[in-house]
């Protein structure tokens, strides 16, 4: 009997009030919507930075002749060409230092392989000789992050030319996605708002409109969770189908722009699977009824003295 009244009572505010409940609605979609694309993002740009921090290495480079008759731009190179020497000290060095897992080396003959099979087309190619290329020591750290570490390190020793960190050249798509994120934050923040704002609105207006109803409930002795229930019910159900139409998008989204775009276009990256997606979809959900609930639970309490 009392959860048919309840209904009923659900129904008719939903009624009432169509269109500022379809406001909500959109309102409610389009936040959860951004705040599950800012999670999911967070997740990428975290998959991101495991997969690539366990891939890239420091690249100390020696000098070659070319680079002895530069040494304004190559310091290390001022005796002319490293010696043996000179590179199983840097290599001891490093070994010592507690940080590297392991080095691997590169010749000039393999360098030069290298670049013609990366560059094949490349036209210096065709005065390229292997005697201009660089030997050079490839090290792996165990916490990529004390690249600077390396750098002071070996940085400007004889027979050192130059020392490169793979992890420089990801920093501009790191920074891309970081800021992407930010964005995708801020303006779910600003939709959370716009949404509790509407949230309020509508329950104002819809316990107005009962007002005479609401009155004789609590005339006749019916509890405040009797009288609140249909107005937090209405604002609950709202989010509800706010959050299923933001799961929709985002599968949607997730589908089209990642999938069928991004995973085509960009080889190198290993984009998020549909697992984080759906992992996502409880979340926004739950969030969202908790959000409009209370809301109308606040704006019950301060305009319908119950």
């Amino acid at each position: 009997m009392r959860v048919q009244f309840v209904m009923s009572e659900i129904l008719v505010g939903l009624r009432r009030n169509l269109t500022m409940t379809i406001a909500v609605i959109v309102s409610v979609a389009l936040s959860l919507a951004l705040a599950g694309a800012a999670i999911l993002l967070n997740t990428q740009v975290g998959n991101m930075r495991g997969y690539w921090d366990s891939r890239v290495e420091v690249s100390v480079f020696f000098c070659n002749k070319t680079d002895a008759g530069n040494v304004k731009m190559y310091p290390g190179c001022a005796s002319g060409p490293a010696t043996t020497s000179q590179i199983a000290a840097v290599r001891q060095q490093l070994q010592s230092s507690g940080l590297v897992q392991q080095i691997y080396t590169e010749d000039q003959a393999q360098a030069y392989a290298n670049f013609k099979e990366q560059s094949p087309n490349n036209p210096i190619l065709v005065n390229l000789t292997p005697d201009q290329m660089e030997y050079s020591l490839r090290v792996k750290l165990y916490n990529p992050q004390k690249y600077d570490s390396i750098t002071s390190m070996v940085a400007g020793q004889p027979g050192v030319s130059e020392v490169q960190d793979q992890s420089e050249v990801l920093k501009p798509l790191f920074n891309l996605l970081n800021g992407a994120q930010v964005v995708a934050w801020t303006i779910m923040a600003i939709m959370a708002c716009v949404t509790v704002l509407l949230v309020v609105n509508t329950v104002r207006v819809s316990a107005f409109s009962r007002k005479r109803e609401t009155g004789i409930m609590r005339l006749v002795g019916a509890s405040n969770f009797y009288v609140q229930m249909p107005f937090i019910a209405e604002a609950a159900f709202a989010a509800v189908v706010g959050a299923v139409l933001a799961s929709g998008m985002l599968a949607i989204g997730k589908y089209l722009l990642v999938d069928q775009f991004l995973s085509k276009q960009i080889s190198l990256i290993n984009f998020i699977g549909w697992g984080p997606v759906f992992q996502v979809m409880p979340l926004i959900l739950v969030f969202g009824v908790v959000m409009s609930s209370i809301a109308a639970f606040l704006t019950l309490r301060k305009y319908l003295r119950v």
